[in-house]
């Protein structure tokens, strides 16, 4: 599955956006969703918990209720409605999970624009990268037991590779009855790239490779680069991607809204 967009998003910045996502090499269906809506400053990739019941279900959930925010007045309007979305999703999905005495999980990560300002929103270990000025830098933190010993200094992050429990999260949209959402926000500058997607991507490809890809492309372009070599490299978990560039106009580059 594959789309782009060229897309006005008003009050005046340009995004153009590719998204793509695949089964994988391994998996018998996909658990992974993706929503790209420039015209309402709103991209996101959800993950299923991998071995619970019913990923594919709790994906599409916190998706499809992020694809019924509108176009905010505001960008703490539209930070404001991501979360309640994300809040209901919760609910929703712990309410389906008690029906059917199992634990439906996702991760989400979500990148919302509004004028000249951006704020990355996740749970869980869905990635959110900046490449700017010929550089990558990872603007999300991973929500797993490996990052929480990364940080502690008790492994370092090559080892952190093939460290048994590698695949297990400790935030996740659907697991608690008070979702931990984390949030970083900025000012977007001309020729920002964003990338948002599932750890199927991260699990064989580095970070320099992403930028690699993205630098020189269309999104669209470096979405389907990035599938196929995931899918050289045995493609264990389906693999999902949004790719995002923006471009503004000088009207736009003036404003200063706030996301609080």
């Amino acid at each position: 599955m594959s789309q782009t967009a060229l897309v006005l998003n008003a009050p005046g910045p340009l995004f153009e956006t590719g998204s793509a996502t695949h089964v994988g090499n391994v998996r018998d269906y996909n658990e992974d969703n993706l929503l790209a809506r420039p015209e309402a400053g709103i991209w996101a990739v959800a993950d299923g918990m991998g071995g619970h019941d019913a990923g594919d279900l709790a994906s599409a959930t916190v998706i499809e209720a992020l694809r019924s925010i509108e176009p905010a007045d505001s960008a703490a309007q539209l930070l404001m409605s991501c979360e309640r979305r994300v809040v209901g999703a919760n609910a929703a999905l712990i309410d389906i999970g008690r029906g059917r005495g199992a634990t439906i999980g996702t991760t989400v990560a979500v990148l919302l624009t509004h004028g000249a300002h951006f704020a990355c929103v996740w749970s869980g270990d869905s990635r959110i990268y900046l490449v700017r000025d010929g550089a990558i830098s990872l603007q999300s933190r991973d929500h797993s037991v490996v990052q929480d010993l990364i940080a502690a200094g008790q492994l370092s992050p090559a080892e952190a590779r093939n460290a048994p429990g590698r695949n297990v999260i400790t935030r996740a949209i659907g697991i608690d009855s008070h979702p931990e959402l984390e949030i970083r926000d900025g000012v977007l500058r001309a020729g920002d790239v964003f990338v948002l997607c599932s750890d199927g991507l991260t699990a064989h490809v580095e970070d320099d490779e992403i930028l690699e890809h993205v630098i020189s492309v269309t999104p669209q372009q470096a979405c389907d680069a990035l599938i196929e070599l995931t899918l050289s490299r045995g493609a264990a978990d389906n693999v999902t991607i949004v790719v995002v560039r923006y471009m503004p106009d000088a009207t736009t580059a003036n404003r200063r809204d706030l996301w609080e």
